[in-house]
């Protein structure tokens, strides 16, 4: 009985989440007005989530980007156009509101600092690689002194390993 235990709590558990999928449901437009729903998509696709940071308006699930979603609708459906509907997200929220905020003096590092941290590890990695190089040209033996490092190698006492050194005695010291 133990034989087939096993296995069978294996398939059933890949199985499991095949039946979340199934029960999911497509999210059904909060708008009667296909335009309405067309513009609202345009519009939070050019905007940041304040929660998730990282995705637009649209493709975020949060409560938060659902609220500015309505928020947004709402402002449609009063006959705002789209440059009024940014600016009013815009001055409510700054500029990180925005998903590609524009480049002005606030936003520099914002647009220029990772280009920025690349040239400083570029320069970082170009010095000390030119160090190294100095540091390698520097301990590399003259013809003479690599002449003399071999005779001396060669001229080197033959002794066993365990062997005392000749300035170590054999016995105690007086």
């Amino acid at each position: 009985m133990k034989r087939w235990l096993l296995p069978l709590l294996c398939a059933l558990s890949l199985l499991s989440p095949l039946g979340a999928n199934v029960q999911a449901n497509e999210a059904a437009p909060l708008a009667a007005n296909e335009a309405v729903e067309k513009r609202l998509l345009a519009i939070s696709e050019e905007l940041r989530c304040l929660v998730c940071q990282n995705e637009t308006l649209a493709a975020s699930q949060a409560e938060l980007a659902n609220d500015l979603r309505r928020e947004i609708r709402g402002l449609i459906n009063e006959g705002k156009s789209d440059a009024e509907i940014m600016d009013f997200m815009v001055s409510r929220y700054g500029d990180f509101v925005r998903y590609r905020p524009p480049v002005k003096s606030t936003t520099l590092l914002l647009w220029f600092g990772p280009v920025l941290l690349l040239l400083i590890g570029l320069l970082a990695l170009f010095r000390t690689l030119r160090q190294r190089n100095r540091l390698i040209a520097r301990d590399t033996l003259s013809a003479d002194e690599a002449q003399r490092a071999n005779a001396l190698l060669n001229a080197a006492p033959t002794t066993p390993a365990n062997a005392p050194a000749p300035h170590e005695s054999a016995g105690p010291t007086p």
